[in-house]
């Protein structure tokens, strides 16, 4: 099993791989050479707490023939902005592997598609299978209990693709609901950044919001659960790990979370993203908030709370102004 991509999420999930008893390789291209430099140096990713364990084999960009020798199943760890890159940078290589897995959380920026759509497109005949559900990359990485679900096409894909990463610590579960799940991971980043402007507005205010922060959050589940369906997916997923369950975890901790947290406390959305962006974090909820509403537009649907945050990042609201969502 090789992992395509040396970013946090990618690294963790092949210190996964390689405790669950998987010979794993970790291939870092030229997108992740400052982690890879840290890696090679102390076998630990910068962003993570624990070190490599031994059975991960580090190799670097001029090493793309190695890693992708005899792969049955390719885990492309790309954000979904550097999807379609990291795509064009395997293909030749990985036709052959039994399965393509995206742990991307996200809509391609440019062209909207899902990630299934864009691995499909680039790698031909490719089954790809796209994973949701709860998993921050620092407790992946150190061993901590979790559930995921993989999706793909056929259920019996996500099974045979998944079951060899199945144990006590990444317990999974299968559906064929790609779309459901696809647009779940995607939203639940901007839900996630709401819920964080409310603690940026609680530093300034000296009020925690506990009660609006459960409103806001059974807002944000219902209205995931209005577009998912409204799109060709099954409440259930939005209602399940991939959804509510992913929304919490976000909601808790993680960059988008402390994205919406540090504009909650005034800072400008524009120079917050640059600077969390410098620091090597995705905040792949960003674009996603664009994403949300021009699919609700499509759709013909109100999503209210996803509108109120359009309007913080990109039409210059207050962050207060998410509160109005409660009325």
């Amino acid at each position: 099993m090789t992992v395509f991509g040396a970013g946090a999420m990618g690294t963790a999930f092949a210190m996964h791989a390689a405790r669950a008893g998987l010979p794993t390789s970790l291939w870092a291209n030229e997108h992740d050479l400052a982690a890879y430099a840290a890696m090679r140096e102390e076998r630990k990713h910068p962003l993570l707490p624990e070190h490599l364990p031994e059975g991960v084999e580090l190799l670097g960009p001029n090493d793309l023939d190695v890693a992708a020798r005899d792969v049955e199943i390719a885990v492309l760890a790309a954000n979904s902005a550097g999807a379609r890159s990291l795509a064009a940078m395997v293909r030749e290589q990985v036709t052959g592997a039994r399965a393509v897995v995206s742990v991307a959380k996200g809509l391609e920026p440019a062209s909207g598609k899902r990630m299934s759509e864009v691995y499909g497109e680039e790698i031909a005949g490719a089954d790809v299978v796209v994973v949701g559900g709860p998993c921050l990359a620092r407790e992946l990485a150190e061993g901590l209990p979790t559930a995921a679900v993989w999706a793909a096409a056929e259920v019996s894909v996500a099974e045979e693709s998944g079951k060899p990463f199945d144990d006590q610590r990444y317990q999974l579960t299968y559906t064929d609901d790609v779309i459901g799940v696809e647009l779940c991971s995607m939203m639940k980043n901007v839900a996630a950044i709401g819920l964080g402007l409310l603690d940026g507005l609680g530093k300034n205010t000296n009020i925690g919001y506990q009660n609006a922060k459960a409103a806001l959050f059974t807002r944000a589940a219902r209205e995931i659960v209005m577009l998912v369906t409204a799109l060709g997916g099954r409440p259930e997923t939005a209602m399940g790990l991939a959804g509510i369950g992913d929304q919490l975890v976000t909601s808790l901790g993680g960059r988008n979370r402390l994205y919406g947290e540090l504009v909650g406390t005034g800072d400008p959305p524009e120079d917050t993203l640059r600077e969390l962006e410098a620091g090597g974090l995705t905040v792949e909820g960003v674009e996603s908030t664009r994403h949300v509403c021009r699919l609700a537009s499509e759709a013909t649907l109100d999503l209210p709370y996803h509108e109120a945050i359009h309007r913080v990042l990109f039409e210059g609201a207050r962050p207060h102004d998410v509160l109005e969502v409660l009325r």
